[in-house]
């Protein structure tokens, strides 16, 4: 990290001071000296050391079956339209959903608790007395597909691979591992700098953990198709480069009875079909060749299911509540290209967005508008600041833009009509204001330069979608346009900063942690190719203020961390938010079993639901 300014170092030292006088308990609240069977941010476990299995799991439920489905959501280097690497954690590359259920972490996480984690590799954790070093206690019975024992050695190659060479999700959280060290065969040491963020460990300890023996043997980048070697409840199985993929349930599986896992992994496969268009995937999904989707097409919910599987009851449209967590979709604007660094074109381009008109007429009435980074959640912003709040933001007012100190930001509703004069004035006067001045058709600047933006997408609904907003934004004289590019150039310009104007969607964590946010919003990040860091936020204040969330004391002192982090992010325009479901809309072939209740924090349908053979029977797909 460079070195800050004085005047910003001094705003750190305020911002993270009145978090650290915010009451509660902390993570300093977990107990040094003595082995745990679980973690978390706050100290609060559900589960205790005996526990049987998780809540939410069909202890007893079936195995068996195939699972045909399109992933809804993926990380790492991950691309659901194609896959050439079968790596998934290196920066460059695309590779299949799911690869990540080929492997075991040290601990995973209970989907119904807020951030609480539970030892799978690891029976155990001992915290060191001043909290920088953490040893884990591995199961000896831990084994690779291939039957070789998972070691401490294993873990330690592992830790120092991904903080090297992982991919920003893996490497961006390991920056303040000074060490990784098998103290012997089951006796794993992480050591931290003492700079690392309380809750960072929580992180840490559920990245997959690789084979020393094969990527010794094997490049740890993006050019391998061969299969890795991992130790989870699956294995690559068949598969077509960029067509289809199939993971088989491993019969001997080392872990199949560790508390965490039962009642989980219930098919016997899991396939993932790749289609280059949502028109594809939904007519091999009425065919029955996908079992499973999450419709994210408002137009296909409303008005295409009446195919005959579909009424004769073969197939069932369902609404599962969504998560628990904080979720973002919005459209980065790229601030490594000069003429969006000033916030006022950023929020002209906002402006051009008709939300009601596109709400009305391509989502059939469904979504909202989204207004924070942290929708769905405690941390949104609302109203003005409260003094907690204006403690942290006040050190940073001559950094932050005058409406962090106000009401939160929102984006104004518009007439409805899809050419709002209003707002289109005020997005011109915005333009005018920023140097940009209308000549004919076009806003130009002092050399004669015209302003342009270019929407760079990988599916024809967002050219439809987008259309509106491009003939908004030229109206006001911005060169407007949209490129539509195929999966694998998406995947390569987007980890490459490479567009002017981009959407995506990203879930957070229940609890947020500093590596978390770092990954979207911290300078340290906007030059590291793979990030989350859209836009390329490069602010010494977001820092100071991602920094505050770090170091909050309990729930209440994170989310005012948190809001006021949100309101900083709202007041720059960095994200232009779009829109959100408050429900999963699953669509599925009635052959499945799931448990009643869905968790609050995870709804991972390929790892929670089961085959049923009578179901299955009736339909005919037995």
């Amino acid at each position: 990290m460079a070195a800050l300014p004085r005047r910003d170092f001094l705003a750190l030292g305020g911002a993270a001071a009145a978090a650290a006088l915010l009451p509660g308990r902390a993570f300093a609240a977990i107990p040094t000296g003595v082995k745990l069977h679980g973690l978390s941010a706050f100290g609060d476990l559900k589960y205790p050391a005996d526990f049987k299995h998780f809540d939410y799991v069909n202890p007893d439920a079936p195995t068996g079956g195939t699972f045909n489905f399109s992933p809804p959501n993926w990380g790492y280097n991950q691309n659901p339209l194609t896959f050439n690497t079968l790596n998934s954690f290196t920066p460059k590359g695309d590779a299949p959903p799911r690869m990540e259920m080929c492997f075991d972490a040290l601990m995973v996480r209970a989907l119904d608790e807020p951030d609480a984690v539970y030892g799978q590799l690891a029976d155990g954790v001992t915290i060191s007395q001043d909290r920088n070093s953490f040893e884990f206690s591995m199961r000896p019975q831990a084994r690779f597909h291939d039957g070789a024992p998972v070691t401490a050695e294993d873990a330690a190659f592992t830790f120092k691979l991904y903080k090297e060479k992982g991919h920003p999700d893996l490497s961006v959280t390991l920056m303040h591992l000074q060490d990784a060290v098998a103290l012997d065969r089951h006796t794993l040491r992480l050591s931290f700098s003492g700079k690392q963020s309380a809750r960072t460990i929580l992180n840490v300890v559920q990245f997959p953990i690789l084979s020393k023996a094969f990527y010794t043997a094997n490049p740890f980048d993006s050019s391998q198709l061969n299969p890795p070697l991992g130790s989870g409840t699956y294995k690559v199985g068949r598969s077509s480069a960029g067509a289809w993929i199939e993971y088989e349930r491993v019969a001997d599986y080392w872990g199949r009875d560790l508390p965490v896992n039962r009642g989980q992994n219930n098919f016997e496969r899991l396939r993932v079909e790749f289609y280059q268009d949502r028109t594809a995937g939904f007519e091999a999904f009425k065919k029955g060749e996908i079992v499973y989707r999450e419709e994210f097409t408002s137009r296909v919910w409303a008005t295409a299911y009446d195919f005959p599987a579909f009424t004769a009851g073969k197939v069932v449209k369902h609404e599962f509540p969504t998560e628990k967590l904080p979720s973002m979709q919005a459209t980065a604007v790229n601030q490594r290209r000069e003429h969006f660094r000033d916030a006022r074109v950023r929020q002209a381009i906002g402006l051009c967005f008709d939300f009601e008109w596109t709400r009305r007429n391509f989502f059939y009435g469904s979504y909202e508008r989204s207004q924070s980074c942290f929708e769905k959640s405690e941390f949104r912003a609302e109203g003005l600041p409260s003094p907690a709040e204006l403690a942290l933001l006040e050190p940073l007012r001559d950094q932050l833009p005058a409406e962090a100190f106000g009401e939160a930001v929102t984006q104004p509703a518009s007439d409805g009509s899809g050419r709002d004069r209003k707002k289109l004035g005020a997005a011109a006067k915005l333009l005018n204001e920023a140097g940009w001045k209308r000549t004919g058709d076009f806003a130009v600047n002092g050399k004669g330069e015209r302003l342009s933006a270019e929407f760079l997408v990988d599916d024809d609904v967002f050219v439809q979608v987008f259309s509106p907003w491009v003939a908004n934004m030229k109206a006001v004289g911005i060169d407007a346009t949209i490129r539509l590019v195929d999966s694998a150039q998406y995947q390569l310009r987007q980890a490459t900063f490479d567009f002017d104007l981009i959407t995506a969607a990203f879930n957070f964590n229940a609890t947020p942690t500093r590596d978390d946010l770092e990954i979207f919003f911290h300078s340290r990040t906007a030059t590291v190719s793979g990030s989350r860091n859209l836009p390329g936020i490069a602010s010494p204040a977001i820092d100071v203020l991602i920094d505050a969330v770090g170091a909050a004391k309990d729930r209440e002192g994170l989310t005012v961390a948190m809001r006021a982090l949100d309101r900083a992010l709202r007041a720059r325009r960095d994200w232009i938010p779009s829109w959100f479901l408050a429900n999963h809309r699953a669509a599925y072939w009635d052959m499945f079993g799931f448990p009643a209740q869905k968790p609050d924090y995870g709804f991972p349908v390929e790892t929670l639901w089961w085959f049923d053979k009578d179901k299955a029977t009736k339909i005919g797909k037995a």
